[in-house]
C-alpha cells in the first residue's frame, strides 16, 4: 500500500506498508529504549482500540527492527502472526543507528496543552482513554495534568489557541 512519497538523498522514494510475520522480525539488541510492563499493557490496548495503526519500522536483509520493539512485543502477547512494516532500506548503517535514537527522543520534546487535552479527554467518553496511559494518577501527578478539577486559564496565558463548543460552534479563546 502507498501511502506517501518524500524525498531522501536527492531521490524520490515511495513509503509502503508490508505485513511481515512477527517471528521474521529480529529486535535491535542494542536498542536503547526500553519498555515497562505498563507501556506494553498501553500499547496493546492502544491496538485493541484503533488497530495496528503505525507501522514498525525495519532494516536490512534480516529485518532488523528500528523503531517498533514495543509495538512488536504487544503484537505477539495479542497473538497478531502479522504486522503492518515499512521498510527503512534507504538508510545506512550509520542513519539507521541514528533514526532509531532520533525517532525515539523527538517523541519525549513535545509537551500537552494541558487545557485542550482536559477539553479533549472529556469528550472522548466511549473510549477506554485510562487503558492506554491517560488516567495513571503517577502520571498524570509526575506531568502536572489536572484532569478533574478547574484550570486557570491564567496557568495558559503562554500559549495561543482556541476552542470550539461542537455542539453549538461557540468559540472560547482564554486570551478574550
Amino acid at each position: 500500500m502507498h501511502l506517501s512519497k518524500m524525498r531522501g538523498g536527492g531521490a524520490e522514494m515511495s513509503l509502503n506498508v508490508q505485513y511481515i510475520e512477527t517471528d521474521k522480525l529480529k529486535p535491535y539488541e542494542k536498542n536503547a529504549r526500553k519498555h515497562k510492563e505498563k507501556d506494553i499493557e498501553a500499547i496493546m490496548s492502544s491496538i485493541q482500540q484503533f488497530g495496528f495503526n503505525d507501522p514498525i519500522g525495519i532494516w536490512g536483509p534480516d529485518c532488523l527492527i528500528v523503531e517498533g520493539h514495543g509495538r512488536l512485543i504487544a503484537a505477539q502477547r495479542l497473538g497478531m502472526k502479522t504486522v503492518p512494516v515499512i521498510r527503512l532500506d534507504h538508510l545506512t548503517d550509520e542513519q539507521r543507528r541514528a533514526y532509531a535514537l532520533a525517532h525515539n527522543k523527538t517523541a519525549e520534546l513535545s509537551e500537552w496543552n494541558k487545557l485542550a487535552l482536559d477539553v479533549e479527554l472529556s469528550m472522548l467518553p466511549m473510549f477506554d482513554m485510562a487503558a492506554v496511559g491517560f488516567f495513571d494518577d503517577a502520571a498524570f501527578r509526575e506531568q502536572n495534568i489536572d484532569v478533574g478539577g478547574e484550570l486557570e486559564v491564567d496557568d495558559f496565558s503562554d500559549e495561543q489557541f482556541e476552542l470550539e463548543c461542537p455542539e453549538c460552534g461557540f468559540r472560547f479563546n482564554p486570551e478574550d
